[in-house]
């Protein structure tokens, strides 16, 4: 275990990281709503689940482009700042 772990980078596993949380949130959810067994119930813990995909979505890239900053030309890192922003729009509308 120790072999592999120097050779990811901290940008990468801090993206994995977020989305082993978010997938263990996802699967929390599902579990509470087996548990409550209520449409209103599953409808507040969905609600609390849209709340937190835009979240993960935000930070992950956010990170990933940060690792990535350095070896990109400033208009491509721009081009794809601008196709989040784009992401973001869209399901808030």
């Amino acid at each position: 275990m120790k072999d592999w772990l120097p050779s990811i980078e901290l940008a990468l596993l801090s993206m994995i990281i977020l989305r082993l949380l978010s997938g263990s949130f996802e699967l929390t959810a599902a579990i509470l709503m087996y548990k409550f067994n209520s449409i209103e119930k599953a409808l507040a813990i969905n609600a609390i689940l849209a709340v937190v995909g835009p979240i993960v979505l935000v930070l992950t890239m956010t990170i990933g482009l940060v690792g990535i900053a350095d070896q990109m030309k400033f208009s491509n890192l721009l081009i794809v700042g601008i196709g989040v922003a784009l992401i973001l729009y869209g399901l808030n509308r």
